[in-house]
């Protein structure tokens, strides 16, 4: 009898286990694109058909945000499950070094037996990326997937596609969109200039409808490509064991999306795929939209929870997916730093009908000097026709100084043209969100309010991760004097008071503060030219920079001539940065600036460094030579006929 029992409670045991087997986890990850553009987001010039009927029989999240608005700093996050303002990985293409304790993810997964693979691109922005590489993937490369596990081994792969990537909206020439690109697509599939809508903050002509359709047809392209994976998995026979979840890794690549820290930036188009054994694991209805806010920093933890594992306790997000699925969050909380050589710090908070932006840098515009960026034909007819003075304030908006703050209705202005922060009606609102975002800067104790300057001497000792965590990180004083940077009344002997402070980053915010609003500080100038002198170099750079564009000062001058001349590469590139923004005097720096042009092309230290020096360089001699090449790349391919 007893041993009938047994074999009975074996019986019971199996019929549970193969009732409740762990998933199948494909993560399909697309590059650069905004709900506003998928078909199943209401955009009928699109065809995206492969997307919209998964989406269709998933979950569809309404309100899905990239932690930061570009790939390397989002894809930290998404590998770690850290947010960049703790880890430091804010700055793209930084290299910035990571606790040895910090994992990339599906190292949980491998040692739960899972195969892992991730085709192809990593991009994780930390200098620990091979260990990360190495540890959690199986194999990465261009040739993984699942087909490489053993038989019966449960899977986590990725995929990435490229073809919706910036490149391919605006950034290689027209000529090569045309043959890597519309070419491969059937007349069925592709979108013509006529069909499509052209967002407010563009000039609606034939010639902006010419580039604009390039999003269309490279998200058109990129569903082919996924339709091809999807009937992989099925002649595998797994796609009814496997949880499909899709993606993209930030807003729309084009000027005034991918880079800037709004809705356009941040939001992306995101869904979860059940097979019917697993439907069981989503906490709402499959074909069903979900307003409840998720963010990058959530996704590893839902991974882990779904294969069973245990969720670190560094990992900032919650699981909302399975089993062990968390309470909802109310906001999320969103960055931008510098990318590539075009400098920016902001900060944002969002409850998903709301998006709030403190800008530190207000000086600089929407769409900033950036060599990736300013090759482009899109972006050169942008520039072409702000000067030539035929856009609207809403359209030239992208090419003056920004307010400090922005609140937007992201459900009522979709492309975000009508800032609220003024608005007596949203006084409640832009309260709240200004106090949460603080106190989440506070609560993070967030990295990045130093200059990278100091955050590149970190790292020779230790990491931003655990400096931050240190009595040494005078945390509180530092982000009050960055919130003074940009203030409308009441701040210039504030500022200026910082001038003299010991810490020599709280002097580096006043230099900031005076550089942001210099129309104030004219009655100032002897005292800001008391400080130029300064030990620490970024603040030395910055108000070289001020003096410079206030009065030509020849010290100021002699200063910033130095600093191109020097071979820390991050004193070079916050110098080249200065110099870009001059309306005058830029001619007294090209001898200088074609020389270490260069110079920084030979060295062999520092490749982020070095790349932005060149990138700088480049953009400046563009604009101040016209027989300068900026790219010539583009060039070749330009000389070829339509």
């Amino acid at each position: 009898m007893q041993k009938i029992l047994i074999f009975l409670l074996l019986i019971v045991s199996c019929l549970s286990c193969s009732q409740s087997p762990l998933p199948n986890i494909l993560w399909i990850t697309i590059e650069d694109t905004s709900p506003q553009f998928i078909g199943y987001e209401g955009n009928e010039a699109v065809h995206t058909p492969n997307i919209d009927k998964l989406a269709r029989e998933g979950v569809r999240f309404a309100n899905a945000f990239a932690t930061a608005p570009v790939c390397s700093s989002s894809r930290s996050t998404l590998i770690t499950g850290c947010r960049t303002e703790a880890l430091g990985t804010g700055n793209h293409r930084s290299a910035m070094p990571i606790p040895d304790a910090i994992l990339g993810f599906p190292q949980y997964l491998r040692n739960l037996g899972y195969y892992t693979s991730n085709n192809s691109k990593t991009d994780y922005n930390t200098s620990a990326a091979r260990r990360i590489i190495d540890s959690a993937w199986n194999e990465s490369s261009g040739k993984a997937g699942w087909w490489k596990r053993e038989s019966d081994q449960n899977f986590f792969s990725v995929f990435n596609y490229n073809s919706s990537h910036q490149s391919r909206t605006m950034t290689n020439p027209y000529l090569w969109y045309k043959e890597k690109v519309f070419n491969k697509l059937p007349d069925s599939l592709r979108t013509y200039p006529e069909e499509i809508e052209v967002p407010p903050f563009y000039l609606d002509s034939y010639e902006m409808r010419k580039h604009l359709v390039r999003v269309h047809n490279s998200l058109n392209l990129t569903d082919v490509e996924i339709g091809l994976l999807l009937d992989s998995l099925r002649q595998n026979g797994l796609i009814e064991s496997t949880i499909i979840f899709f993606y993209a890794d930030h807003g729309e690549g084009i000027p005034r999306g991918k880079t800037n820290p709004t809705g356009f930036g941040y939001k992306v188009p995101a869904f979860v795929w059940f097979p019917e054994k697993f439907k069981h694991l989503s906490p709402w209805p499959l074909g069903t939209v979900t307003d409840e806010l998720i963010s990058f920093e959530d996704l590893p933890p839902t991974v882990l929870s779904l294969a069973g594992a245990e969720i670190p306790d560094y990992m900032t997000g919650r699981t909302f997916i399975g089993k062990d699925r968390q309470e909802p969050r109310s906001l999320v909380y969103l960055s931008r730093n510098r990318i590539d050589e075009s400098p920016d710090l902001a900060r944002s908070v969002s409850n998903g009908k709301f998006l709030y932006t403190r800008v530190f840098l207000p000086r600089y515009p929407i769409l900033k000097y950036q060599k990736y960026s300013d090759v482009s034909d899109i972006t050169q007819l942008i520039r072409k026709d702000f000067d030539a003075g035929i856009l609207n304030e809403v359209q030239a908006d992208m090419l003056n100084p920004r307010p400090v703050e922005y609140l937007f209705d992201l459900h009522q202005d979709p492309w975000e043209t009508n800032n609220l922060i003024n608005d007596d009606a949203h006084s409640a609102i832009r309260e709240d969100m200004r106090n949460e975002l603080k106190a989440s800067i506070l609560e993070i104790r967030d990295i990045h309010f130093l200059p990278e300057y100091e955050l590149k001497k970190i790292s020779e000792v230790s990491t931003p991760y655990e400096y931050r965590l240190t009595e040494a990180y005078d945390y509180q004083a530092i982000i009050d004097a960055a919130y003074l940077s940009g203030v409308q009344s009441g701040s210039v002997s504030r500022i200026l008071d910082l001038l003299d402070n010991e810490n020599p980053v709280i002097r580096y915010w006043g230099a900031v503060g005076v550089h942001n609003q210099l129309d104030k500080y004219l009655k100032h100038i002897e005292e800001i030219q008391a400080h130029l002198t300064d030990s620490y170099p970024p603040v030395q750079i910055e108000l070289a920079a001020v003096l410079f564009e206030m009065t030509a000062h020849p010290a100021a001058k002699d200063i910033l001539v130095s600093f191109l001349n020097s071979d820390n590469g991050r004193e070079v590139v916050q110098a080249l940065q200065m110099i870009q923004y001059f309306d005058t005097g830029i001619d007294f720096f090209l001898p200088v600036i074609k020389t270490i042009r260069k110079k920084w092309d030979n060295k062999t230290v520092d490749a982020n460094d070095r790349q932005n020096i060149t990138n700088c360089s480049d953009v400046i001699l563009h604009y101040t030579d016209s027989q300068y090449l900026m790219y010539e790349r583009m060039a070749a391919w330009n000389e070829k006929e339509e």
